[in-house]
């Protein structure tokens, strides 16, 4: 059965999301024509970026967790992961907002720009030997950037708070992938392009990984719903 366990992964994350979509205090389900679309392109974006990093050796995937079945050298796993878990943490940032109206976070939202960026992009200058470290530090910068101006700090509030419970998920999900539950990880890193700093079994960079590819889904998906919106008016 471990040759299934990434693959139950995929599945135990999008279950409950999925299975709640249709409930109608959140009503998930009508936010799909934005969310699809949102998921597409930045998965797009990020298994290309996965493929180029599988193919240079920044990572590779252990056969014995996966069934098996690969396109452009990526397990079929990994592909449902960028459908998988942005689709439940969207789910997760609707239903924040629907519990939580005040936008809590919406102080800290500019100063998060403005310590992030050029925390981002110095570390990213002081590691450019380390591949994975330098291109997720900067392409972490670059999203906020480009989401700050487009939006402005319209929501990045609510983004913050997505993210920081987004976290809990997070450090079990990815506990599972780096091996933190079984003898060998899932995904197995090559410390000599990382900081090689681990949060338990997760390195480091993973939570900028993280923050990154919810960003990107979140600012597609409130730029398509706010068109659509704006055209019902």
């Amino acid at each position: 059965m471990e040759k299934y366990l990434y693959l139950i992964l995929n599945i135990l994350t999008i279950s409950f999301p999925l299975i709640r979509s249709f409930e109608p205090k959140i009503n998930y389900s009508s936010k799909w024509p934005a969310l699809f679309p949102a998921i597409l392109f930045t998965g797009a974006f990020f298994l290309v970026w996965d493929h180029w990093f599988t193919v240079i050796g920044v990572w590779e995937f252990n056969p014995r967790y996966l069934v098996g079945v690969y396109f452009f050298q990526l397990p079929l796993e990994e592909w449902l992961f960028f459908l998988t878990v942005p689709f439940a943490c969207v789910f997760i940032y609707e239903v924040l907002i629907y519990f939580f109206p005040k936008d809590y976070f919406l102080p800290f939202a500019k100063p998060f720009v403005y310590v992030m960026v050029p925390f981002l992009l110095g570390l990213a200058l002081l590691h450019l030997d380390k591949w994975y470290t330098a291109v997720n530090f900067i392409v972490g910068a670059l999203v906020l950037i480009i989401h700050f101006l487009i939006f402005n700090d319209r929501y990045l509030g609510r983004f913050i708070f997505a993210y920081l419970v987004t976290l809990i998920p997070f450090m079990l999900c990815n506990g599972i992938l780096t091996g933190a539950f079984t003898e060998e990880p899932v995904v197995i890193y090559n410390n000599a392009e990382n900081l090689g700093i681990r949060i338990w079994t997760i390195p480091v960079e993973d939570t900028i990984y993280s923050m990154t590819l919810l960003l990107m889904n979140l600012s597609i998906f409130e730029s398509i719903r706010s068109r659509k919106q704006l055209s019902l008016i």
